[in-house]
């Protein structure tokens, strides 16, 4: 089918690509899914817990503990991305101690790259995270800290048992966005070379001269899994919602 000077053709992804690897197109596009899958979740599970940590430290009385919250907060989250990208793919292999900065920089190139990728991501949403559990700790009554220690419960015990429970359920829905989010911005790692989605498909448009059906498929994957993501988090949010607090019903 042919639109102004422009001839589409679909069925580009089912043809072998030229380089001569025993591969369709098809199978550049799922291995950049599979990449964009592994780099999201992986950092996914590293922001979540490296969010509720400094979520935690932040609401603590402790100036010190709090401190390193704000710190980390301050550092990840107010830095683009792709700077952190940039440093922690060309700088930080070259400040950490020899031995382990030469074991980094001998991995295979797509174990090094997808490592430092996951890094940078987790932390850089654990950012987010941290801010989101805050504010989740913080909407809850002062009295339930106080009541939960004078039953003679200690400081970590009453977060853990008593004012966590709820502040992750009040997270729900702000970290429905941020678990949108963290596919959004696996985009960046092309920069560096990691074969992701956006990769491949930018890839395929090179080699088939057909950008237009390569872009398409994959801004349809994104709205796919984006459209997973919100599902599957609306019904844990559903589950998990509290009555009597904003945003219940």
């Amino acid at each position: 089918m042919a639109v102004g000077n422009y001839n589409w053709n679909w069925g580009i992804f089912s043809e072998p690509v030229s380089t001569g690897e025993p591969a369709s197109y098809l199978d550049w596009m799922l291995a950049g899914l599979n990449n964009t899958m592994i780099l999201a979740l992986a950092s996914s599970v590293i922001a979540l817990l490296l969010g509720i940590a400094m979520g935690v430290l932040r609401c603590m009385p402790n100036r010190i503990l709090a401190s390193i919250g704000t710190v980390y907060v301050a550092v990840f989250r107010n830095v683009p991305v792709i700077v952190q990208l940039f440093a922690w793919y060309f700088v930080v292999p070259e400040i950490l101690p020899t031995g382990i900065g030469t074991w980094i920089k001998q991995l295979p190139s797509m174990t090094q790259m997808m490592t430092l990728s996951v890094m940078c991501l987790g932390l850089y949403m654990g950012a987010r995270v941290c801010e989101h559990i805050r504010a989740g700790i913080s909407t809850l009554p002062r009295g339930q800290l106080n009541a939960a220690t004078a039953l003679g419960l200690t400081l970590s015990q009453a977060y853990r048992y008593v004012l966590m429970p709820v502040a992750l359920r009040l997270a729900v829905p702000p970290l429905t966005s941020e678990f949108v989010n963290v596919f959004k911005n696996s985009a960046v790692v092309s920069t560096i070379g990691l074969l992701d989605l956006s990769a491949q498909s930018q890839q395929l448009a090179e080699y088939t001269g057909q950008p237009y059906e390569s872009f398409i498929a994959a801004t349809l994957i994104y709205i796919v899994i984006n459209w997973v993501v919100m599902i599957v988090m609306h019904q844990v949010e559903r589950k998990t919602r509290l009555h009597g607090y904003i945003g219940s019903k």
